[in-house]
């Protein structure tokens, strides 16, 4: 009986450990889609503007 609950317990904090994990990665996931989601706001604004990309500029020697 001894030995079920030491299981039980071990299990109990696996649990916790892996419950901690996934609430702490859905919060990363929320965070870097709200980046994700500004960084595509801003490329937007740009391509309304009419700016180049500093990538898809030609080089000053052109």
């Amino acid at each position: 009986m001894e030995e079920l609950e030491e299981r039980i317990a071990h299990l109990e904090r696996a649990n916790d450990d892996l419950s901690a994990e996934v609430a702490r990665q859905a919060r990363l996931v929320e965070r870097l889609e709200r980046r994700v989601g500004m960084l595509m706001e801003r490329e937007v604004e740009r391509e309304a503007a009419g700016q180049m990309p500093p990538a898809d500029r030609p080089p000053p020697h052109y």
